[in-house]
């Protein structure tokens, strides 16, 4: 007479999950789900999930369990031991892809931007070369200020103890520049 294996006791479980690793048995993996994938649910709901995600785990975990089931060590500990093990990590994990999402190519963040225009391009190219113009008309000590100023990002009292000068110079130079500037682009067309 063959002996029924139930879910009693720590030995009842080592051959059933023996079973299962040995001679991939069906009816002793049915009992172990039975009897573990309610407790690997609850335990899954208790770290945090919702039920949808516990639910997950727990079919994850007990995919494993049918797997890895004979790589089980009875002499290493319990099958309720190893099982819960293989759930905390896959818990674990988890908790790792919510925290840290899976790289997104279509992001925009790593999409370059779009090449402009040809005609954009050329339009701020000549921009460019008309405004270096006009700074290079400028006269020495004020075309080195607006470099200093908006290329090298010095504040005005930075320039002026930069080139041991009054604030105030700094400034009414600062605005002769301008003023230059602004009359030598409008004559070019690009400023009205």
């Amino acid at each position: 007479m063959s002996r029924r294996i139930g879910v009693d006791d720590g030995s009842d479980m080592r051959e059933l999950l023996c079973a299962v690793g040995a001679r991939r048995d069906i009816d002793a993996y049915e009992r172990l789900f039975r009897h573990f994938a309610p407790r690997v649910k609850a335990y899954m709901a208790k770290s945090g999930g919702n039920s949808q995600q516990a639910e997950e785990l727990m079919q994850e975990t007990m995919i494993a369990v049918w797997n890895k089931a004979g790589r089980f060590d009875p002499s290493k500990g319990a099958v309720s031991t190893w099982i819960f093990a293989i759930a905390r990590n896959l818990r674990i994990d988890a908790y790792r892809r919510e925290r840290r999402p899976e790289f997104d190519p279509s992001d925009p963040a790593f999409v370059p931007d779009d090449a402009a225009p040809a005609d954009t391009e050329l339009d701020v190219r000549e921009a460019s070369e008309q405004l270096h113009h006009a700074i290079a008309a400028l006269p020495a000590e004020q075309a080195s200020m607006l470099k200093l100023s908006f290329f090298e990002d010095q504040s005005h009292s930075a320039i002026a103890a930069r080139l041991n000068l009054p604030l105030g110079t700094v400034k009414s130079r600062m605005r002769l520049a301008f003023d230059k500037l602004r009359a030598s682009l409008a004559r070019a067309g690009d400023v009205s």
